[in-house]
């Protein structure tokens, strides 16, 4: 019943079924009620088949997130109460009642949600942290909690737990959001506080929505349009009818029956009315939306068996999950993009350094031409990691001192903690990918992270076993925008070594730094100019004199109760200067293969790309420059701070940044305003429900098609919420894929998908169209016609027969033919030339306009069709000189020159020709003739005497040159004005098809419109990159130094 329902919002198919209606009434009706019928139950059994077939396939999917398996420890009441968890995404909402960690500490990972991938901490109770492993004392936790009601607020939590008759507060620290990921953490016990539909998760994840393309939207509003036409055309005809039957008609009743109910001229113009409604019908026939479906099916395994589209490294295809939205592909304006696992790879590599003034590292492109470091000196390297500059091993052999001080201060400035589970197999439980790129070079360069405890941190280097006291930890936060650790080394030096962002460092060098200050920035502007992201690099020596003092002051200041993280921010002022130059690092954050050029081809498709992701500012900008969306050219380029409209008149002017609360609904209108005449949108700590919001902002004010693209669950409420969701098969799950209308495995991908797929099922679906209502316009309105002349008595021009399969059978398998293979361009040029996909955008190739012209175009030739082949045949004698201007012999040769005019005008249609159009349409006129001289033979009149009357009707019209001729006249004239016109316009005003259609028949290439890609020179922090406040003083508080880490 839901299907039939979402089947008969096609006003065409309410149409035809009442339509049907008419038919069984005899009074009315010259047609049988089946010609109607069967089409429609044809439409129907498809329709439903395919959509029971995609809903099959959707929960298929589905049942392989809904069956991730979680031990169940009590099951009470129905009510799963108790999880164990391992290294899986959790499946409820969980309170975390302990884990493997000391103190009921918890790792978890939560890009599914907030597109985060650095490590976030989550702890128990300490009351419920004592359970511990125990089973049997979990299984008896009878605690209960009373919290808030289901909502989607991620970072908010509000409970109380009630155990053994008292109160513990929770809030959002102690909580396991569906989605997250349990990482560098054995297990963890948890219970359940929401499951299902009301895990924070899925309340951000909207409703799924019924979606219909923007061509079938219109064409609801034109099958009105016809119906409309259509009234009117039997209005008409009914009010000639009752004019004939008073003037003329009543002459006759004498000789011919009447029904005793028809008593009146204006009785018998109401039964016209509904008997031509009938046979006009086909103006809009059933056929088009099966025709329709079959072809957007068949666009579909076109993408599923896209080679192109393959990525072989995971054995991904792309693959469609909704066969409805073909052709909206080829009109996208807007696309919304996550930033984690869709753009980039989350993947961070050390590739360059300044040391002292020297660069070391070789560009990407160099890589092909040079053989990597030989690490095989060191037991305890990465076997991963691979640098292409042999001077920096070369000089870290020979001891330069300053080589040594730069990788000992990557080696120990960090919050990395570290496991030794074999010997020679070292893990890193890094807090965000570029502190593990840094260690993880510092290690392969021979200064080897081994382990921490509160005290003191362990390096090997160069072989030797090296214990530095951890005296203080200056710890990241988003405006310190740097880190640093004071150390002692075993000789009784104390030393104080940062890195952080160059903005903020170097106005903290010594004043004797200034030469080498100024050639480190420049080596900066080379690394930042390649996409890389800079850490700055520098030390001080400190005397214990100094140290004592200033740590004095700090222990003070971390004692107080007013202002404390003021007063410590200047305590860490105070000791982090006049510092001493080391260097700079130059980290790859990789992007997916072939981003930046996907996104500079889409640009020059005048589609707009905003990013919407979870992470903070710096993280979206960097990621901006990266993939060149943001480039120093960008003179206007704003940073949206503001709460409020007046806050936002005053926001900087510096970079086009929004943050999540300037879609606060008194913001939304200066939102799109703003944001839509702007070439680049990056939304930065925007929530899943937020992402949704934005697309829907677009999608209500701009009237544009929208597309969504993420590969996490926190992208599912976009991917609903836009005209079309794209799942990337990332590192975060099948989430978005389950949710979406196409997956595939990169991003880059997106681009063949618009360009080639998207723009050919638009160009195709256009032309199936405008040739569909043109032939069918053409077929039906020579009965209008014909009703002038046969005292409008809903007399049809062709027999029963004919119109029953000429659009079943003479016309269905050339127009599909054309809605499946035609092409204007191949699928290379499509891709080159992105100016070529503005078309579909702008709905330049099936719209309102190009709908009456078909109109027209099928009202002329039906004009034709009947008015030459009547004027030829008036008081004319064959050859034989008898009368040939019989009913079924003017019926015979209107029929066949039907067929040969629409089979001539979809071969002038067709661009791209290919065995099966020449079959389809030579052996559809073909069939035509077959069958017309099968049914005017004297065997079928034999079998069926009823329903085949005209013997040798056909044998003896075709036989005669004068037939022949009219047919010949009547195609010609019916071709020639669209030849013509369709000569002029391609030489006088061409399109940009046109234009590259000659100059490749001319061996000439158009000017390529491939895009280049500028290279850029914004210095970007590495610190940008999710790095987390708070772990220095985890660390330091020995809360997460477990047994396992401080063995050596």
């Amino acid at each position: 019943p839901v299907n039939l329902f979402e089947q008969f919002q096609r006003v065409a198919n309410a149409y035809f079924l009442f339509l049907l209606i008419l038919q069984l009434i005899p009074e009315i009706s010259s047609l049988s009620w089946f010609t109607t019928i069967v089409p429609l139950m044809v439409v129907f059994t498809i329709t439903a088949v395919k959509d029971v077939t995609d809903d099959c396939f959707r929960h298929k999917s589905d049942n392989q997130v809904n069956n991730r398996q979680a031990e169940v420890l009590i099951d009470a009441l129905r009510d799963d109460r108790i999880y164990l968890t391992s290294l899986f995404f959790s499946q409820a909402d969980l309170l975390l009642l302990s884990s493997s960690e000391p103190h009921g500490l918890c790792y978890i990972e939560t890009a599914e949600l907030d597109g985060e991938t650095n490590l976030k901490v989550r702890q128990a109770l300490p009351v419920t942290s004592e359970l511990g492993a125990d089973i049997r004392r979990l299984a008896e936790f009878d605690g209960g909690v009373v919290c808030e009601p289901p909502n989607n607020k991620l970072d908010k939590f509000t409970g109380v737990l009630f155990w053994k008759d008292n109160r513990y507060s929770l809030n959002n620290e102690q909580m396991l959001l569906r989605g997250c990921v349990l990482r560098n953490t054995g297990w963890c016990f948890g219970m359940v506080i929401f499951a299902g539909p009301d895990t924070k998760l899925m309340q951000n994840s909207g409703r799924t929505k019924f979606k219909r393309t923007s061509i079938d939207r219109l064409m609801n509003a034109l099958v009105l349009w016809i119906f409309g036409f259509l009234v009117c055309m039997g209005i008409i005809l009914a009010i000639g009818n009752s004019i004939w039957e008073q003037q003329v008609g009543a002459h006759f009743r004498i000789y011919l029956y009447w029904s005793e109910v028809v008593n009146s001229s204006v009785f018998s113009g109401f039964l016209t009315f509904w008997s031509y409604i009938i046979i006009l019908n086909s103006v809009v026939p059933i056929s088009l939306y099966v025709s329709v479906e079959v072809i957007r099916l068949g666009h579909s395994y076109f993408i599923n068996w896209d080679r192109k589209m393959y990525y072989p490294k995971k054995d991904i295809p792309a693959e469609v999950r909704t066969t409805t939205l073909n052709e909206e592909l080829g009109q996208v304006e807007y696309i919304f993009s996550d930033k984690t696992g869709t753009i980039t790879q989350n993947i961070m590599t050390f590739n360059k350094c300044s040391i002292n003034g020297k660069t070391y590292g070789k560009s990407v492109s160099e890589h092909i031409k040079t053989v990597p470091v030989d690490f095989s000196f060191n037991p305890l390297a990465d076997r991963k990691f691979q640098f292409y500059d042999h001077s920096l091993i070369e000089s870290i052999k020979l001891g330069d001192s300053m080589v040594h001080e730069f990788f000992r201060l990557l080696s120990l400035c960090h919050t990395v903690m570290s496991e030794e589970k074999n010997a020679g197999e070292l893990i890193y439980q890094v807090q965000s990918p570029d502190e593990g790129a840094l260690v993880t070079a510092a290690r392969n360069f021979g200064f080897i992270f081994k382990s921490r405890t509160p005290e003191t941190i362990t390096v090997e280097e160069m072989g030797k076993l090296v214990t530095y006291q951890l005296l203080a930890i200056l710890d990241f936060n988003n405006i310190r925008k740097r880190m640093s650790v004071i150390v002692q080394t075993p000789d009784g030096q104390i030393k104080l070594y940062c890195k952080g962002a160059d903005t903020v460092l170097f106005e903290r060098l010594h004043p004797s730094n200034e030469e080498l200050m100024y050639l480190t920035s420049d080596h900066l502007e080379e690394f930042a100019g390649e996409g890389l992201r800079t850490l700055a690099l520098a030390y001080k020596s400190l005397t214990e004199e100094h140290f004592k003092e200033w740590f004095k002051i700090l222990q003070e200041e971390n004692t107080s109760l007013d202002n404390r993280n003021e007063h410590l921010a200047a305590a860490y002022e105070e000791i982090e200067k006049d510092m001493m130059l080391l260097g700079a690092t130059a980290v790859e954050d990789k992007l997916q293969e072939g981003v930046t050029e996907t996104i500079a081809s889409l640009s020059l498709a005048n589609i707009k790309i905003w990013v919407l992701t979870g992470d903070k500012q710096e993280t979206a900008m960097n990621i901006g420059y990266s993939c060149h969306m943001l480039t120093d050219t960008m003179n206007e380029i704003f940073i949206v701070t503001g709460h409020t409209v007046m806050e936002n008149q005053h926001s900087d002017r510096e970079y086009f940044v929004l943050q999540a609360h300037a879609l606060e609904a008194d913001l939304e209108n200066e939102f799109v305003e703003v944001a839509c005449m702007c070439q680049t949108v990056i939304c930065c700590r925007v929530t899943p429900c937020q992402k949704a919001q934005v697309v829907e902002l677009v999608k209500k004010h701009r009237k544009a098609v929208t597309l969504a693209i993420g590969d996490g669950a926190n992208d599912i409420s976009m991917i609903k919420s836009a005209h079309i969701g794209i799942g990337i098969s990332g590192e975060e799950g099948m989430q978005a894929v389950l949710a979406s209308d196409y997956s595939f495995a990169q991003f880059r991908y997106l681009k063949r998908l618009l360009f080639v797929h998207g723009r050919w099922s638009y160009f195709r679906m256009c032309k199936f169209l405008c040739y569909f209502f043109y032939k069918n316009f053409s077929f039906t309105l020579v009965h209008f016609w014909f009703g002038f002349f046969c005292g409008f008595s809903a007399q049809t021009v062709y027999d029963q027969w004919f119109i029953t399969l000429f659009n079943i059978v003479y016309a269905s398998l050339p127009v599909l033919a054309m809605g499946l293979f035609d092409q204007d361009v191949n699928d290379q040029n499509s891709m080159d030339y992105a100016k070529l996909y503005e078309p579909g955008q702008l709905n330049l190739l099936f719209n309102k306009h190009t709908f009456f012209i078909c109109i027209a175009h099928g009202v002329y030739t039906s004009f034709a069709l009947f008015f030459i082949p009547y004027g030829a045949f008036y008081n004319t004698a064959g050859e034989d000189g008898k009368h040939i201007a019989d009913y079924q012999s003017f019926a015979v040769t209107v029929a066949t020159s039907l067929v040969i005019v629409v089979s001539v005008q979809i071969a002038l249609d067709t661009s791209y020709w290919t065995a099966i159009n020449r079959f389809f349409v030579l052996g559809s006129i073909a069939v035509y003739f077959a069958i017309l001289f099968a049914m005017h033979s004297d065997g079928i009149f034999v079998i069926f005497p009823n329903h085949f009357p005209f013997v040798g009707n056909a044998r003896n019209s075709l036989s005669q040159i004068s037939v022949w001729l009219v047919i010949l006249l009547t195609t010609v004239v019916s071709v020639m004005p669209v030849i013509t016109f369709r000569f002029l316009k391609e030489d006088l005003n061409p399109t940009i098809t046109d234009q590259l259609q000659k100059s490749r028949r001319k061996q000439k290439p158009l000017q390529n419109y491939i895009p280049r890609v500028y290279r850029r020179n914004s210095r970007r922090s590495a610190y940008a990159f999710s790095h987390q406040e708070g772990f220095g003083e985890l660390i330091t508080s020995g809360k997460n130094i477990s047994d396992r880490t401080v063995k050596l």
